[in-house]
């Protein structure tokens, strides 16, 4: 008898298979639209424990009129429980629909922030004109470069599975030329600069590979990163990204950093012809030890900002500070911070002594009395 109904059953399963197979093949992804919207009401306010903490949330019930998309005109209603929002205040609402399972839900996406990016964006733009003259209008066409150079070459090219560390060491070689020689002009001083900054670029790209392979760093230091490595399929190396991003984040402060000195050195030779080369060095690197002081104080302290809710994360914890300090997310904050100050350190005698160089058979030529070059 247990034989027969272990046969039913096994029969039963093989003619189920088919619908099972059928449903399978059936099965619908869930819908996500964003759609513009406004609040029209809000209904109801309230304040909630999340469950399993003693976190309080506060909650709300609103009226929504949808402004744009597919469902543009319809008036919606549902409960928030993400950012709290006030009657007339725009956002984009986050739609979710699946056919099969007759899944229709709404929720709050994003509070509407274009008008004050766009604010700030003019007003940024408008004091470049008043105050930077044309060399902030040069700047600004170097800024428009580098970022058509990072959204058409850099991030399309570690995309789609190229290396991340030659596309980034490539791409931040060719917004260093850009950029200096749009804001700058064609010149020996801006011609020692650049030559300064990839020299530097290549030297701490040298020293940032082996650190982030010596800690054993992975890359996943967010959700973004495991997301990303899920939506290409694995094809895109963390590691050289992680590579990629350290690279181009220290382009700003080198970049100031070099320029700096190749300027100070055009000076010193200016004001002084007759100084040697090893006199302008000198005083060149002196100059230099304070721009290093301020810039290393100011990446730094960026970065700090920029980690401030890890840092917080120090004072809730209940492991020890070495524990904390090892795990990935620190120890990545804490190789961008050195990585970072070692290139600016590295920039000033590099940049300082191909300046010194290039320089001084430029000025030597322009106050001999023959119009010759003389060395000292």
């Amino acid at each position: 008898m247990r034989g027969m109904k272990y046969i039913l059953t096994f029969a039963a399963l093989l003619l189920s298979m088919p619908f099972i197979a059928q449903a399978q093949n059936t099965l619908v992804a869930d819908q996500h639209t964003y759609e513009k919207a406004r609040v029209v009401e809000v209904l109801a306010q309230d304040t909630r424990i999340i469950p399993g903490t003693d976190t309080p949330a506060q909650t709300q019930t609103l009226r929504v009129e949808i402004l744009e998309g597919p469902d543009a005109g319809a008036m919606i209603t549902f409960e928030n429980d993400y950012t709290q929002l006030d009657t007339g205040d725009v956002f984009y609402a986050r739609h979710l629909t699946n056919d099969i399972e007759g899944t229709d839900l709404w929720s709050v996406a994003d509070p509407y922030r274009l008008n004050t990016i766009l604010i700030l964006t003019l007003a940024f733009v408008a004091l470049i004109f008043i105050f930077g003259g044309i060399q902030g209008v040069r700047g600004l066409a170097s800024l428009v470069g580098s970022l058509i150079l990072i959204f058409w070459l850099l991030i399309p090219g570690i995309y789609y599975g190229y290396s991340p560390i030659l596309v980034s060491i490539g791409v931040a070689s060719l917004i260093i030329i850009i950029g200096s020689y749009i804001t700058h002009g064609f010149n020996r001083t801006t011609s020692a600069a650049v030559i300064g900054m990839i020299i530097t670029l290549i030297v701490t790209g040298l020293a940032a590979y082996f650190a982030m392979h010596g800690a054993d760093l992975s890359g996943y230091t967010s959700d973004e990163n495991v997301y990303l490595n899920f939506d290409t399929r694995g094809r895109i190396d963390m590691v050289g990204l992680l590579f990629g991003g350290i690279m181009i984040g220290l382009l700003g402060v080198l970049y100031d950093s070099a320029i700096g000195q190749a300027v100070a050195v055009e000076e010193l030779f200016r004001a002084g012809s007759h100084m040697t080369r090893s006199h302008v060095y000198r005083r060149g690197i002196r100059i230099g030890r304070e721009h290093i002081g301020a810039l290393v104080d100011t990446l730094a302290i960026a970065y700090v900002g920029a980690s401030l809710p890890l840092l917080l994360l120090i004072q809730s914890s209940d492991s020890g500070i070495l524990f904390i300090l090892n795990s990935e997310i620190f120890a990545t904050e804490i190789v961008r911070i050195l990585i970072g100050s070692i290139g600016i350190i590295l920039a000033v005698p590099i940049t300082t002594l191909i300046a010194t160089y290039m320089l001084s058979e430029k000025y030597a030529t322009e106050h001999s009395p023959t119009g010759h070059a003389h060395t000292h």
